[in-house]
C-alpha cells in the first residue's frame, strides 16, 4: 500500500508524516514544539523557543537577496482533537493513521491535523531547500491555537524581525485571504439541586449521532444539524411525557460545530412507550429537515440503569429553555463582500450533571460591535433562566489591507505561475494574524493554504494536488518577494 510518504512533493508530505507520529492536540503539543526545535536544531540554524513555547527558526537570506523584505511563514503545532464515538484512539498518546482515498488523504475515525500541520510541514520544507533562493526567513510555529491562541496572545514585540507574515493556515487553494473574523466565548453555568428517582420510572439514554459537524467558522453558513440544539428539541418534547434529566453531555470543542449529544434521562413506566414512540417521530422530522446537509444523522433512545439522580424539576424546564432560547447559527451575512459570513455563533458545548449545567458558545463577527451585540444577546437570554455568564477568549479581527506589497506580489506571481487570478476574500475564520498584527502593526499580513475539508471533525480531508500548487506557489512568492 502506497503512503503519504510517497507523494509529492516529498519533502511536505514527509514532514507531515512526521506530524501526524507526535500526539499535539492544543495545549498539549510540547512534543510537537520540541520535534520543531531539533529540527531546526538539526539544519544548523538559529532556533529560539520563546517564553510561552512558541518556536521560531531563523533561515538567512540567500546570496543576492539579502536586502529582500524579511519574510515570516508562521503556522500553529497543535490540531483539533476529534474522533468518532466508536473509534478508540488517544489523541495524548496515538499517532494519527493517514488514509489516501483516491485525490484526498484523511484519516481513521480521527480529525486528520492537516490543518495546520501541511502549513507546518511546507514551512519546514522550505527550511530544508538548499537550492530554493529567499530573502531573510523566519518561521513561527505557534501552541495553541485552536482552544485560544495562547501563542499567539503571548508573543512579545521585539521576537520577529519580517516585514511580512504570511499565514500558512487557509483552507482553499487558489484564494488570498486578507482579512479575519474576531472572536469572543460566552459561558454560562446554572447550579441546580439534584433530587432523588420517584418510583415507578424507566431510564433511556438518548443519543444524537453521524452529524458532520465541521468548523464552527468555515462551515457554520452550511445549514449542518447541532447536536445540542437537536438534542434539546427532543427534550421539549418529552417533558409533556414527565421525562426527567440526569445527565446531558453534548459537544467537547468550541470551535467546533457539535456532531454528538447523549442524555441519560427517566420518563414514567406507564409512558416509555409513548416516549419511544416519540423519539422515532422526532428521528423523521430531523431526518426530513436535515436530509441534504446531515444525511447521516442519528437519533437513538435505548433502555438504561437507573441513575443516581435527577436534575430538579424546576430547573431542568428553565435550562431547557434556556437551551433553545440561546441563538445558534449565522446571525448575519456580510453587506459588504458577496457570500461572506459577518456574525455567526455556535452553541459548542452543553452538559449538566451533578448539580451544574453549562453552556458553551463561540461568537465570530468580522465587526467587533456586532460580535459585543451578539454577546450581549446571548448574556440576556443565559441570565433570564438565572445562569451565571463570562466572556472570554475575546480576539480581534483583522482589518484587510488591499494595498499591501505582498498582496499585489502574490497575485502576480500566481497568474504567471497559474495563468489566472487568485481570489482575495475575507475568513469568517479566526486566525492568527490579527492578533499578531496587533503586536507588529507594521508588518504586512496574508494567508493561503491547499485545499482542505471538514476541518475540526473525522471527515477532515486535505486535497492532494492542491498541497503540491500550495507549496509551489509558496516557494514562487519567496523568489519573487521585493526589496526593501
Amino acid at each position: 500500500m502506497s503512503t503519504i510518504k510517497s507523494l509529492k512533493p516529498e519533502s511536505v508530505w514527509n514532514n507531515f508524516h512526521e506530524l501526524t507520529q507526535i500526539p499535539r492536540p492544543s495545549k498539549k503539543e510540547q512534543k510537537a514544539a520540541a520535534f520543531a526545535q531539533s529540527f531546526g536544531e538539526k539544519l544548523g540554524l538559529e532556533t529560539i523557543v520563546d517564553s510561552i513555547g512558541n518556536v521560531i527558526i531563523r533561515k538567512p537570506a540567500s546570496p543576492g537577496m539579502e536586502k529582500c523584505m524579511g519574510v515570516v511563514l508562521q503556522g500553529h503545532l497543535d490540531m483539533v482533537p476529534q474522533k468518532n464515538s466508536d473509534k478508540k484512539h488517544d489523541f495524548e498518546k496515538d499517532p494519527i493513521e493517514t488514509i489516501i482515498d483516491g485525490e484526498w488523504v484523511k484519516a481513521n475515525g480521527t480529525t486528520l491535523g492537516a490543518d495546520n500541520g501541511i502549513g507546518v510541514a511546507a514551512a519546514m520544507a522550505v527550511l530544508q531547500d538548499k537550492s530554493l533562493k529567499h530573502g531573510p526567513l523566519e518561521v513561527l510555529l505557534t501552541i495553541d491555537e485552536e482552544t485560544g491562541m495562547t501563542g499567539a496572545f503571548e508573543l512579545k514585540s521585539g521576537l520577529l524581525k519580517g516585514d511580512i507574515l504570511i499565514n500558512l493556515d487557509s483552507e482553499d487553494e487558489g484564494e488570498l485571504y486578507i482579512g479575519c473574523a474576531g472572536g469572543m466565548n460566552t459561558t454560562g453555568i446554572l447550579k441546580y439541586k439534584e433530587e432523588n428517582v420517584p418510583a415507578g420510572m424507566t431510564a433511556f439514554k438518548i443519543s444524537v449521532t453521524g452529524l458532520k459537524g465541521g468548523h464552527s467558522g468555515l462551515d457554520i453558513n452550511l445549514g449542518r444539524g447541532n447536536a445540542n440544539k437537536i438534542m434539546n428539541r427532543v427534550l421539549w418534547a418529552a417533558q409533556d411525557l414527565g421525562l426527567r434529566i440526569a445527565s446531558i453531555d453534548g459537544g467537547s470543542l468550541r470551535n467546533a460545530i457539535p456532531r454528538e449529544a447523549f442524555a441519560n434521562v427517566v420518563v414514567p413506566e406507564k409512558n416509555k412507550d409513548k416516549f419511544v414512540e416519540l423519539v422515532k417521530e422526532c428521528k423523521n422530522i430531523f431526518t426530513n429537515e436535515f436530509a441534504t446537509p446531515d444525511p447521516g444523522l442519528k437519533l437513538t433512545a435505548e433502555k438504561a440503569d437507573i441513575p443516581a439522580k435527577i436534575m430538579e424539576a424546576g430547573a431542568q424546564a428553565t435550562f431547557i429553555k434556556i437551551v433553545y432560547g440561546v441563538p445558534n447559527a449565522v446571525m448575519r451575512m456580510s453587506t459588504e463582500i458577496e457570500g461572506i459570513v459577518e456574525t455567526s455563533t455556535n452553541m459548542a458545548i452543553v452538559k449538566a450533571e451533578n448539580g451544574e449545567a453549562k453552556i458553551t458558545c463561540l461568537l465570530r463577527s468580522s465587526v467587533d460591535s456586532a460580535k459585543i451585540s451578539l454577546g450581549h444577546m446571548t448574556q440576556s437570554v443565559m441570565e433570564l433562566g438565572g445562569m451565571e455568564v463570562k466572556h472570554d477568549g475575546t480576539y480581534p479581527g483583522w482589518k484587510p489591507n488591499v494595498n499591501s506589497t505582498i498582496l499585489k506580489t502574490m497575485k502576480n506571481v500566481y497568474q504567471e505561475k497559474f495563468g489566472k487570478i487568485p481570489e482575495v476574500k475575507v475568513i469568517h475564520a479566526g486566525l492568527e494574524c490579527g492578533i499578531i498584527g496587533a503586536v507588529y502593526p507594521n508588518m504586512e499580513l496574508i494567508s493561503f493554504g491547499p485545499t482542505i475539508r471538514f476541518p475540526h471533525s473525522p471527515d477532515e480531508k486535505v486535497n492532494i494536488a492542491t498541497v503540491g500548487k500550495f507549496y509551489e506557489f509558496l516557494t514562487a512568492t519567496l523568489e519573487a518577494i521585493p526589496r526593501k
